[in-house]
């Protein structure tokens, strides 16, 4: 079995992420309107030194943009929200914990998109309880 077993490419996990949030509670996929979902190998270096990481395997993932709570109808035009995952982190948390690869990258999108809006951890357990 493990012969031909390969790690996800970035494709691979893109699409497993946008799988997972297409079984996120509809309330909490709500808040997200227009949430562009990404993933990548590594943070950026500018990534990195704001969020001031060790290394670029600390960083799971990140939620850049401004949330629905957080808006305003004079607001200018911005970017759209994003969510990156980064590939190697969850790769080498996965090697190193006994969650699935899917658990993992579920609670990295919950959290990433939680903690933007200001849920409790609580809130977060919830919602990953409702999308089992």
């Amino acid at each position: 079995m493990w012969t031909s077993a390969k790690a996800p490419s970035l494709a691979d996990m893109e699409a497993m992420a946008h799988a997972i949030f297409g079984r996120l509670p509809k309330g909490f996929r709500d808040l997200c309107e227009g949430v562009i979902i990404r993933v990548d190998d590594f943070p950026a270096d500018e990534v990195l030194d704001e969020m001031q990481a060790g290394s670029e395997f600390d960083l799971l993932g990140l939620f850049q943009g401004v949330g629905l709570p957080f808006r305003s109808n004079q607001d200018i035009a911005r970017l759209p929200n994003m969510i990156w995952l980064y590939r190697r982190p969850i790769l080498d948390y996965w090697a190193e914990h006994e969650d699935t690869l899917g658990h993992i990258v579920r609670h990295v999108l919950i959290h990433e998109i939680g903690h933007h809006f200001g849920l409790s951890d609580r809130d977060m357990e919830a919602i990953e309880a409702a999308a089992d």
